[in-house]
C-alpha cells in the first residue's frame, strides 16, 4: 500500500478495489455492540482542519476511534495558526509530538503534498482548495458499488459547480481508473478549461442536464461553492435551479436504477429539491455512513494492515 493518499490519482485499480474491499469488510463492525478493533492501538492520528467542515472531520474521528488510534484534533481556529505560524512550523511540531498520520483540509491546493515532505508519518488529503478529496471519491465508489453491484461500466454524471469543486476532479480520475464512464454537466462558467481527455480519456463535458439523466446510472449533484466565487458565475439562484437543479421532474427521466447522490452539504431548492434529496433513490444519507467505513480502511492500510 502507499504511504500517502493526496490523490485519488495514487491509486491504481487494485489499491483502490483493495480499499472498497477492506471497507465492506469493516463495515461490519456496524452491527456489533462493541464497534471498536485494537489494530491502531499506540498510534497516534492528527485531524488538521485549516478549513470549517463537519462530515469529514467527525468521519475521520470516528474511523480513527474505531480503530483505537489515539485522535487529536486541531483547528486552525484558536491556535498558532491566528498568530501566524505557518504550516511547515506546525507540521514541524506535529512531528515533534510523534503523529503518526497527519489527515489535513487545507484551503491551499497543493498544502498536503508539501506537508508530506515535513512529516515522517503518512499523509491523508481531506480536501485541498479546489484540488482534490479523494477519500470522499472513494466512498462516492463504495456507495455506487453497494447500491448498483459493480462500478465497470457505470455511466456517471457529476452536476454542478465543477469548476471550484476538488470532489468532482477525485471522482473523475477514480472512477475512470475503475471503469466507469463520467460526464460532467454545467454552465459553461463552472467547467473548468482543463477537464476533458486532458483529464481522462473517459470523461464527456455536457452543458445540457435534461440530455443526459436518461442514460445515466448515477447522478451526482453538486453544492454550488459561492464562498469561492469572486464574479458572477450565473444569472441568478432561480435560474441556475431552473436549468440543473434536480427535481421530481428531472429524477423521473432517469432510468429506473439509476441513484442520486450529493457529497454535501447540500442547498435544498437549488441544487436539489427536498423530494428529491429525501427520497429512495437517495444515497446520501449512506454516504455518511459508508464515509467512516472507508475512512477506517484507508487509515487501516496506511498505517497498519495489509
Amino acid at each position: 500500500m502507499i504511504k500517502h493518499l493526496l490523490s485519488a490519482a495514487d491509486l491504481d485499480a487494485q489499491h483502490a478495489t483493495l480499499v472498497l474491499d477492506t471497507a465492506a469488510e469493516l463495515a461490519n463492525l456496524s452491527s456489533r455492540e462493541v464497534k471498536k478493533l485494537p489494530t491502531l492501538r499506540g498510534r497516534t492520528v492528527v485531524n488538521l482542519f485549516y478549513e470549517d467542515s463537519t462530515r469529514t472531520r467527525i468521519s475521520f474521528e470516528a474511523a480513527a476511534k474505531r480503530l483505537s488510534a489515539d485522535v487529536i484534533n486541531f483547528s486552525a481556529k484558536g491556535s498558532s495558526v491566528s498568530k501566524g505560524e505557518s504550516l511547515k512550523d506546525t507540521a514541524l511540531t506535529l512531528q515533534a509530538m510523534g503523529a503518526d498520520a497527519v489527515v489535513v483540509r487545507h484551503p491551499a491546493s497543493g498544502a498536503p503534498h508539501r506537508l508530506a515532505q515535513w512529516v515522517d508519518g503518512s499523509v491523508v488529503n481531506a480536501g485541498d482548495g479546489t484540488h482534490e478529496h479523494p477519500t470522499q471519491a472513494l466512498l462516492d465508489a463504495y456507495t455506487m458499488r453497494s447500491r448498483l453491484g459493480r462500478l465497470a461500466g457505470l455511466h456517471v454524471a457529476i452536476v454542478g459547480d465543477v469548476l471550484h469543486s476538488r470532489v468532482a476532479r477525485s471522482n473523475v480520475l477514480l472512477l475512470t481508473t475503475l471503469g466507469a464512464k463520467v460526464t460532467v454537466v454545467g454552465p459553461p462558467t463552472l467547467i473548468p478549461v482543463d477537464v476533458g481527455p486532458a483529464l481522462s480519456p473517459d470523461l464527456r463535458v455536457s452543458y445540457d442536464l435534461d440530455a443526459v439523466l436518461p442514460d445515466v446510472d448515477v447522478v451526482m449533484m453538486l453544492r454550488v461553492q459561492r464562498e469561492r466565487m469572486n464574479d458572477s458565475y450565473f444569472p441568478s439562484t432561480r435560474e441556475y435551479a431552473r436549468r440543473y437543479g434536480l427535481d421530481a421532474t428531472r429524477m423521473r427521466r432517469l432510468p429506473e436504477h439509476a441513484i442520486v447522490m450529493h457529497p454535501g452539504p447540500m442547498v435544498r431548492g437549488m441544487e436539489i429539491t427536498p423530494e428529491v434529496a429525501d427520497s429512495a433513490r437517495s444515497t446520501i444519507v449512506e454516504q455518511v455512513t459508508n464515509g467512516v467505513s472507508v475512512r477506517m480502511a484507508v487509515l487501516y492500510l496506511l498505517l497498519g494492515g495489509k
